[in-house]
This record gives C-alpha cells, structure tokens and sequence, in this order.
C-alpha cells in the first residue's frame, strides 16, 4: 500500500510534503507533472478543475490538496500508514 503524490519539484509545498513523508518513512510513488504532463489532469479531477499542488492520493481513494505537515500526518496516522 503506498501514497501517490502529484506535483513539481518547482513546488515548495511539494518538496515540503515529499520530506514529511520521507521522514515518516512512508512509501509514495512521486508524479512529477512536468515530466508527465498528461497527469495534470487527474490533478483538475480530483481538484473540481483547478491545478493546486500537491495532490496526494491515498490507497483508499481519498486525497488531500496542498495539505499541511500536521493535516498528513493526521491522515495518514487514520489511515494506519505510520510505521511504528
């Protein structure tokens, strides 16, 4: 079971959320949107058509936007993807 993260590594609050995860020891597979342009539109799907970053998707099918360090931790800890 693993997170998927969309976004850009121009994107500080992508590069933020990238560190949470990496020091939480949780697995994710990383989309960059500029090396994969076709995604940005799961992006605007999941977003009600806007292109806000960092979209990350959880194995459940829910997904939070641009979240900050404690809203994913809370998220992830709900969803029993914290190791320890």
């Amino acid at each position: 079971m693993s997170v998927t993260v969309l976004g850009a590594e121009w994107c500080g609050d992508c590069r933020r959320s990238k560190r949470l995860l990496d020091r939480l020891g949780v697995r994710y597979e990383w989309v960059d949107l500029v090396a994969q342009p076709d995604r940005v539109a799961d992006v605007e799907r999941l977003n009600g058509g806007a292109q806000s970053i960092p979209v990350v998707v959880f194995p459940d099918g829910s997904h939070l936007t641009e979240p900050s360090d404690p809203t994913l931790t809370k998220r992830l800890a709900a969803l029993g993807l914290l190791s320890g």
